[in-house]
């Protein structure tokens, strides 16, 4: 089999697996109490099981092999992270930030349940991340578990995820203030602190030192920007019914994005120049990389 047939079928393989572990993993973690909390578990899981493609739980996994992690390891904090993606998108579609009315083809959690209950849905989806991360299940050793909430704490708050998102909400205000280093800044934290903590709660889990991870440090930023470009193409080019949301919504509103201050030719060129410098990153690894490659070449190939 060629090469890049044969990295297509392994990153679609892995795809399908961790989509149907993660949906697993939410089912055994969200048990539908018998009595007035039902409303909320029922909310929680009818926003985190049977959507998304699950690529920050992907990195995880396949950073965590790298290192002979135990796939079962690796999946508990994969779904973690995606507890926090998933509350973040909660979240970000509520009326009072982005006010959307789909998500993953269907109606958002506000709008299938209401306002209250989706807050309250996004707020313990961001304490079951921590509650899974910090339970002795996830391994016996106490300074790992806290070094991986350490880790996904930061992405996850002002000096990663949220302050991108402040600054986002800002960038349709004051557009004509965000250069080119400012919107890569905005997304390096709304985008690509998560999917850099998921590279990173891999080599926690491979007990790699702090100054053995530079290398994995370089690709997830790289892949991190690369993916917000392509979410920018996206939503210019993309089919609404492909990507299961509103499109169009960043020009509407005016606000700067990759693709408005750079065009949609040397965008996509600085994507692949991206991905590129993302897979020389694992230059030091062989096939065992492989499925780290395929991801980066995915993020600005996929069409949703």
């Amino acid at each position: 089999m060629h090469a890049a047939a044969a990295n297509d079928t392994l990153l679609k393989d892995a795809l399908e697996e961790i989509q149907s572990d993660v949906d697993r993993g939410f089912d055994g973690f969200l048990p539908v109490p018998d009595d007035q909390r039902a409303r909320l578990v029922e909310a929680m899981r009818y926003a985190a099981i049977g959507g998304g493609k699950r690529l920050r739980p992907l990195l995880v996994s396949a950073t965590a092999k790298l290192f002979q992690v135990p796939r079962a390891t690796a999946l508990r904090a994969g779904i973690a992270v995606e507890a926090i993606h998933v509350y973040s998108l909660i979240h970000d579609d509520l009326p009072c930030m982005d006010d959307d009315a789909l998500r993953h083809g269907k109606p958002t959690l506000h709008k299938a349940f209401d306002e209250a209950t989706a807050v309250l849905a996004g707020d313990s989806l961001h304490a079951l991340a921590f509650e899974i991360l910090s339970s002795p299940n996830m391994t016996g050793d106490p300074f790992t578990r806290a070094e991986l909430v350490a880790a996904l704490a930061k992405a996850s708050g002002h000096e990663g995820m949220a302050g991108g998102q402040i600054m986002d909400m800002v960038a349709e205000e004051e557009s004509e203030d965000f250069d080119l280093p400012t919107i890569t800044r905005l997304q390096q934290l709304k985008t690509g602190a998560l999917l850099g903590a998921s590279v990173e709660l891999g080599a926690i889990l491979g007990r790699v030192a702090p100054e053995g991870r530079t290398h994995l440090h370089g690709y997830a930023r790289d892949i991190g920007l690369a993916f917000q470009i392509a979410d920018d193409l996206l939503d210019i080019e993309g089919d609404e019914e492909l990507a299961g949301k509103a499109l169009r919504k960043d020009a509407d509103a005016g606000k700067a994005t990759f693709l408005s201050l750079l065009g949609p030719e040397r965008a996509r060129e600085q994507a692949r120049m991206l991905v590129d410098q993302a897979i020389a990153h694992l230059s030091s690894y062989g096939d065992e990389a492989d499925l780290l490659r395929a991801i980066a070449r995915y993020i600005v190939e996929r069409d949703r």
